[in-house]
């Protein structure tokens, strides 16, 4: 039996990670180009804690919760929205134990997207959230092509996501994403982003867009930028 691969869409989620102690925690999976009827589709959540394997935590099909043995089901509400293709899960009275990366998946094989990582601190947590202390663009000039470095530097947690955008639309082509490092003070972490377009789109406007526990920002390629000396 042959699938139409565009019937399926990875799952996107919002926010990419969320810091959170006794209180309440809520992520939203979104399936926005999903062709079969909303209302009508298995939704799977998944719990993978560090270095394990993911366990299911719920479906929803119908309109109705089942939630797995082990699991409180008085701590977990999940609702949906047929308009925004969007399913949304609240884990209440956040605890240690409920750190780990949440997954919604659907259909058969799953699919499976990025996940919202919830990270369980203590009761001064908020001092411990830093949005990016600095953000910007470089850029270097070669014979034929230009390569553009978006800069984020001290933020905390880790978990970030950095995209490239032209009018509106993600670029995903000759675009290098760097790992998060360690700044020189504990706890606070940079991570760089690089595109390299040709020469001749010097003057197209290109964004790098970072989405970071609640904060969002934007820098534009046609803005304020340093030159890189190799």
């Amino acid at each position: 039996m042959a699938w139409q691969q565009a019937s399926f869409q990875i799952p996107k989620f919002h926010p990419i990670s969320i810091t959170k102690f006794q209180k309440s925690a809520r992520m939203t999976c979104e399936i926005r180009t999903l062709q079969e009827s909303f209302d009508d589709t298995v939704i799977h959540w998944y719990k993978q804690k560090e270095g394990e394997a993911p366990q299911r935590l719920l479906f929803v099909s119908g309109g109705k919760a089942t939630i797995e043995s082990g699991f409180q089901a008085n701590r977990y509400l999940v609702e949906r929205s047929s308009v925004q293709k969007q399913c949304f899960l609240t884990i209440k009275d956040v605890i240690p134990d409920d750190a780990a990366t949440y997954y919604c998946a659907y259909w058969d094989p799953h699919l499976f997207g990025s996940g919202t990582k919830l990270f369980v601190s203590g009761k001064f947590f908020h001092s411990l959230i830093s949005p990016p202390a600095n953000s910007e663009i470089l850029q270097k000039k070669h014979e034929n092509q230009i390569t553009y470095v978006c800069l984020i530097e001290k933020f905390y947690p880790e978990v970030i996501r950095v995209t490239w955008t032209e009018d509106k639309k993600e670029i995903t082509d000759n675009v290098v994403k760097g790992d998060t490092w360690l700044s020189r003070k504990e706890d606070e972490y940079s991570i760089a982003s690089w595109l390299t377009v040709p020469a001749e789109n010097e003057d197209k406007k290109y964004y790098c867009k970072y989405e970071h526990e609640k904060e969002k920002a934007s820098l534009s390629t046609q803005g304020i930028f340093h030159m890189l000396k190799m």
